[in-house]
């Protein structure tokens, strides 16, 4: 039959059935008097407990991380969870329980999460000058990536998708800063004025290639700047300047079997549909 009562300190061996919030426990009157908490005051006679009709200590609590309680209690120290929400659930267990030592250790956990989130997950510095450049690529140990990209830089007129395109290289770059920013210095050059949009990787402080974005295209009435976003040519460029990690230079052998940049040198990034659509030509 399910009611209240009382239970007396006993033997510290003796084993006691937990239902807290659905989840069942099964650990001694030693553990639960272990540390000056609740769950002493419960088990040692000066609270009441509710049971149900099987003898189970019903508990009216999460029971998620009420294993992770017990092993505290048991041994003094506990791996804490990785999330922040898991680690602000498990705080507010321990501040019920009134286990202020693990408390104080969730709280500490979550302050230093809350820290290193509000930091930046990469930083990618906008280079000012040529000198800038230099010191900054000859001085890391990391192969670079610089993407360049100048807007004005431009004597002819823009085609209809150019300014969409220049957009994805802009978004390629930061999503490629945000995946290899701990193996790969990235840059930003916008006071260049060789080019319009252009990717340019390095390796071991040396220029090792390049992708150029922009192409001349002559339609009936003048000349057009077409800017591409090469994506397949960007991100195999990518994976092969992360050979230059390593301190010795990369077998040339296998930077030729797996690059497919002679393949793609001599293609057009023109679509026959936006061929038709502008009317224009493309000259290589």
């Amino acid at each position: 039959m399910s009611g209240k009562t009382t239970i007396k300190g006993g033997n510290p061996s003796q084993y006691v059935k937990l239902n807290v919030g659905g989840c069942l426990h099964y650990t001694t009157i030693g553990t639960l008097t272990k540390h000056d908490t609740m769950l002493r005051a419960m088990f040692s006679g000066r609270m009441e407990v509710l049971t149900d009709s099987d003898g189970w200590i019903l508990i009216d609590r999460c029971g998620k991380h009420f294993g992770t309680i017990l092993n505290f209690l048991r041994d003094g120290s506990v791996s804490l969870p990785e999330t922040s929400k898991e680690l602000a659930e498990l705080l507010a267990e321990a501040k019920y329980y009134c286990i202020a030592e693990l408390a104080e250790s969730c709280t500490k956990a979550l302050s230093k999460k809350d820290k290193v989130e509000q930091e930046p997950k990469c930083g990618v510095p906008l280079i000012t000058s040529l000198k800038e450049e230099e010191l900054l690529i000859t001085s890391t140990t990391k192969p670079a990536i610089k993407l360049l990209i100048n807007r004005h830089n431009n004597k002819y007129s823009y085609t209809s998708a150019s300014d969409d395109n220049l957009l994805k290289n802009i978004e390629l770059f930061d999503k490629l800063a945000l995946w290899f920013s701990a193996r790969v210095l990235f840059l930003k050059d916008v006071i260049s004025t060789s080019e319009i949009c252009c990717w340019v990787f390095y390796g071991h402080g040396k220029k090792v290639s390049e992708v150029c974005c922009t192409s001349i295209v002559y339609a009936t009435d003048k000349k057009h700047t077409k800017v591409e976003c090469p994506e397949a040519r960007i991100y195999e460029e990518t994976l092969n300047i992360l050979l230059y990690e390593k301190s010795n230079a990369p077998d040339q052998d296998l930077m030729q079997a797996t690059s497919t940049r002679a393949a793609v040198s001599g293609m057009s990034y023109t679509s026959d549909e936006e061929e038709e659509r502008s009317g224009t030509t493309y000259i290589p």
